[in-house]
C-alpha cells in the first residue's frame, strides 16, 4: 500500500498473533497515531471525526485488502460510544431478520452478540450466510473484556475454499453444483441456552404469524407450523459466492456451524444442513473442515474498547468459549 501522510489519525501496528496470508497481515491492526491515550485522555468526537474524514481514504483499502480491521487503543468505552463509531462510518443499517442467534438490542444500531452460555463454543459461520440477504459487513466491540477465552476467531474465506478444493475437490464440486439446503425448527421465544435458539418471534420481528410468513417468503424460506413452534427450510442456497469485488471463489456458508452447533432439544445438526438434492454430508469432509477453519484462523483476545470492522464477503467468523465476565456487542450493515 502506498505510504499515508504523518498527518493521519490511524497508525497500522503489529500483534503477535496476526499472521500474513499471501503476503498480507491479516487482520489489519489501526492504533491512535500519536500512541494510545491515557486514562481520561483522547476525545471520542476527534475519533469519531477522524473515522468520518479517513473512512475512504485509510480504513476501506485496509479492510478490502485484508478482509478484517481491528481498532485498537481509541476512546469508545461504552455502547453508545460503539453505536456512535458504527453511525461515523455512515454504512447503512442491516435489521437482523432470519438469522439464529439469540440477540438483545442495546441502543442505536447495537446488539449484544449471541448470548449463548458461556462454556459454548461458536463455530464458524459467514453471518446470516443461510439466507439471501445478509450484512456485508459487521463490527463487533468489546465494552468488557473476558476474564480469559473468548476470542472472536476469524478466517479468511477464499483461502478456506482453496484448501477445501485442493483436499475434496468432489465434495467441493458437488457443493457447487447443488448448494446447500438448512432447516431449523423454532419456538416461539427465545430459548438463551442453545446456540441458535433465536425464536420465530424475534426472527421475524412479529407475533403475527402471517406477517412471519410474508417475511419468510421474501427470505426465500418455506414454514411448516408446529404445534409449539415452526420449522424452517431455507435453499437450495449457494455454499460458493463469487466475491466481485475481488474477482475470487470465496466459501460462503454455515456448514460447520450447522453441522456441528445447530443442536439444542428441537434441532439435531445432523439433518439441520444437507446437500440441495437432500443428501446428507459426509461427516469425515465436515470434521477436515473444521480442523482447516482452526488451522488457519486468527484469534486476537479481546481488549476493552476494541473494535473489529469485518467484510462478511471474505471473512468468516466464530466465538471460543469463556470465562465472564465477557460482554461483546455486534451491529450489521449492508
Amino acid at each position: 500500500m502506498a505510504p499515508v501522510a504523518s498527518s493521519s489519525f490511524f497508525r497500522e501496528a503489529r500483534l503477535p498473533e496476526q499472521r500474513a496470508v499471501e503476503g498480507v497481515a491479516f487482520p489489519a491492526v489501526l492504533v491512535p497515531s500519536g500512541g494510545p491515550p491515557g486514562p481520561g485522555e483522547g476525545s471520542l468526537d476527534e475519533f469519531l471525526a477522524a473515522v468520518r474524514s479517513e473512512r475512504a481514504s485509510r480504513v476501506e483499502p485496509l479492510l478490502r485488502e485484508a478482509g478484517a480491521v481491528l481498532l485498537r487503543g481509541f476512546p469508545a468505552r461504552t455502547a453508545a460510544d460503539f453505536d456512535a463509531a458504527v453511525e461515523a462510518f455512515g454504512y447503512e443499517e442491516l435489521p437482523y431478520v432470519g438469522g439464529a442467534a439469540p440477540r438483545t438490542n442495546v441502543v442505536g444500531r447495537v446488539f449484544t452478540a449471541n448470548e449463548s452460555p458461556p462454556d459454548q463454543k461458536i463455530p464458524f459461520h459467514h453471518e446470516m450466510a443461510q439466507v439471501p440477504t445478509f450484512p456485508a459487513k459487521l463490527f463487533f466491540f468489546c465494552e468488557v473484556e473476558p476474564k480469559s477465552g473468548g476470542e472472536t476467531p476469524i478466517v479468511l474465506s477464499h483461502y478456506v475454499y482453496k484448501r477445501m478444493k485442493e483436499n475434496f475437490p468432489e465434495f467441493v464440486e458437488k457443493l457447487e453444483k447443488h448448494g446447500l439446503i438448512y432447516t431449523r425448527v423454532l419456538g416461539e421465544g427465545d430459548d438463551p441456552s442453545s446456540p441458535i435458539g433465536r425464536g420465530w418471534q424475534s426472527t421475524f420481528l412479529t407475533k403475527d404469524k402471517s406477517v412471519a410468513e410474508e417475511r419468510a417468503v421474501k427470505l426465500g424460506m418455506k414454514l411448516e407450523w408446529t404445534d409449539d413452534g415452526v420449522k424452517t427450510v431455507m435453499g437450495p442456497i449457494p455454499a460458493v459466492k463469487w466475491d466481485e469485488s475481488r474477482g475470487r471463489k470465496i466459501w460462503f456458508n454455515s456448514m460447520v456451524a450447522a453441522y456441528t452447533g445447530w443442536k439444542d432439544a428441537r434441532n439435531d445438526p445432523v439433518k439441520a444442513v444437507t446437500f440441495g438434492d437432500g443428501s446428507l454430508l459426509p461427516a469425515d469432509v465436515i470434521e477436515a473442515c473444521g480442523k482447516i477453519l482452526e488451522e488457519e484462523c486468527v484469534a486476537v483476545p479481546w481488549q476493552q474498547g476494541d473494535i473489529l470492522l469485518i467484510d462478511n464477503w471474505a471473512v468468516l467468523h466464530s466465538r471460543r468459549s469463556f470465562e465472564p465476565p465477557r460482554r461483546v456487542l455486534a451491529s450489521l450493515c449492508k
